[in-house]
């Protein structure tokens, strides 16, 4: 069946839908790449002593490039894709996360293209689903389901990959697509006060217990002012006004430097309990539910933690009676009654892209150290499960199992990449390895906490440069790294060592 994308009723048309080129584009016609045939092109780590890191590093693009599909004829999809490997939907939530790895692999396959499937199914006002049947174009869900679309988190994975390549044009073709459905979702999930709201299914996080009692867990919104929706609203802002900056077009985001100035106030003014140091969601009869999860650390990486708050904040990370359990970070705290040190899903279980998140928040307020150790600690416990099972998982255990040993969480799907790729990619990469790119200012900054010899081979960075980068072992974290760094253009590399208290800058040529 032809696809429809306005099949059930006529809605106002939001000014910036008239830009969306995707929307009745001819679909790809191009043959999907296989592992086999791409593996030499894709970037190389190395770590010297861990081969057991690069057997995961290199099964997940194994199991990546499994799972690439073309548009189905009729589906309204118009460019190739990575299913999220869960039910035969592409999901918003995944496959923004699962893109956050996918950008390594760009010039193999246009990973972010996934992203092009959903702005081909945008309605006139803006609205997206949040997931999108890969056989048939539907939706799978009715636009005013409380569990109908979100989490809004798109605009921050176009904003990484233009980070990493500096590609304008991409930039210039999705900014519409992604205002538009910001100014659907403040037009439809928003109470009277402009704070957020969304659902268990909605936010991604489906079974925690942050609802009040009568409520569904998962499919209610319950009156209930989200944290983490509000959060992502004001990080959506955010990346927008950046977005806008770079294209020139700043007159369009005038309203989102109000809306920004009012969901930080909010946040600190209405979410943030000074006693605890934490944000709460705030249910409706006006009091916080004193549910610590890890939605609240959006917060960082949207900026709303005033600096003289953000060490007590960030604590809660290191107290091992609440954040800081055997595998890290768990999506709910130790302390709350229904955790579950199996993870029973979102009641305890720590899941890839809530923790690249937590980690890139902590790189925002320099934090870099800490990423880095937890990072670590993640990546340890993947591979120790995979050193055992031969994959990876959707989720994990926050706990050690009878045994004493890392495992998987319970349920959790495997073969999941899926979003677990990040860990064995893109954590390995940014916090293990400390790499973060700057495209647009033609910038690496290489955080080096390892003593051990390390580093990548092939680094995609900007339009079409590679380079390699090796740091040598050194006694310890104080001593300055000797590195070896080759480019195919010039580019600058900043590098940070012995906490980030010391710093040298290179110019490669």
């Amino acid at each position: 069946m032809e696809h429809n994308p306005f099949h059930e009723f006529t809605v106002p048309a939001d000014r910036f839908m008239a830009e969306n080129v995707f929307v009745g584009m001819e679909p790809e016609d191009r043959p999907l790449p296989t592992y086999e045939e791409e593996k030499d092109r894709l970037p190389r780590p190395v770590w010297d002593g861990r081969e057991d890191v690069l057997s995961c590093y290199d099964k997940t693009w194994k199991l990546a490039f499994g799972n690439l599909c073309r548009p189905t004829p009729g589906s309204g999809y118009v460019s190739n894709f990575i299913d999220t490997a869960f039910n035969g939907c592409i999901f918003m939530w995944d496959s923004s996360f699962i893109l956050m790895f996918g950008k390594y692999a760009a010039r193999s396959f246009d990973f972010q293209g996934t992203l092009n499937n959903f702005y081909s199914h945008q309605y006139p006002d803006g609205y997206m689903c949040r997931e999108i049947e890969e056989e048939t174009g539907r939706d799978h869900f009715t636009r005013f389901d409380p569990a109908a679309t979100g989490p809004e988190v798109m605009p921050w994975c176009e904003w990484e990959y233009f980070k990493n390549f500096g590609d304008r044009d991409r930039l210039s073709r999705v900014f519409p697509c992604l205002m538009a459905y910001h100014r659907w979702t403040r037009a439809n999930h928003t109470w009277r006060d402009g704070t957020y709201w969304s659902s268990g299914w909605g936010c991604g996080m489906d079974n925690l217990p942050r609802v009040q009692e009568g409520y569904h867990v998962c499919f209610s919104h319950g009156h209930m002012v989200w944290c983490d929706a509000c959060m992502q609203a004001l990080l959506s802002c955010k990346v927008l006004i950046s977005m806008a900056k770079v294209l020139g077009r700043e007159d369009d985001v005038k309203d989102l430097y109000e809306e920004r100035e009012r969901l930080t106030k909010v946040l600190n003014e209405t979410l943030w309990d000074d006693k605890t140091a934490f944000y709460y969601d705030l249910w409706k009869n006006g009091e916080w539910n004193r549910v610590k999860h890890v939605g609240a650390y959006w917060a960082l990486l949207a900026g709303a933690v005033p600096e003289e708050n953000a060490d007590r904040f960030i604590w809660h990370l290191e107290n091992e009676n609440e954040f800081k359990t055997p595998c890290r970070v768990p999506s709910l705290s130790k302390d709350h009654p229904d955790f579950d040190p199996n993870g029973d899903y979102w009641n305890g279980g720590v899941w890839a892209p809530t923790t690249y998140m937590t980690l890139s928040g902590l790189d925002a307020y320099g934090r870099n150290a800490l990423s880095h150790e937890i990072g670590l600690n993640f990546l340890n416990w993947v591979v120790e499960v995979f050193k055992d099972t031969g994959t990876v998982y959707e989720n994990y255990a926050p706990c050690f199992d009878q045994n004493g040993r890392p495992h998987r969480g319970a349920p959790s799907r495997g073969d999941f990449v899926g979003w677990t790729g990040l860990a064995p990619i893109s954590v390995l990469f940014e916090f293990v390895f400390g790499i973060k790119p700057d495209a647009e200012h033609n910038v690496i900054r290489w955080h080096i906490n390892l003593t051990d010899r390390h580093g990548v081979t092939k680094y995609p960075f900007g339009k079409d440069a590679k380079l390699d980068l090796i740091a040598d072992a050194r006694e310890n974290e104080e001593a300055e790294p000797v590195v070896h760094i080759t480019s195919d253009r010039p580019v600058t590399v900043e590098i940070y060592w012995d906490h980030d208290q010391k710093r040298k800058t290179l110019s490669v040529q």
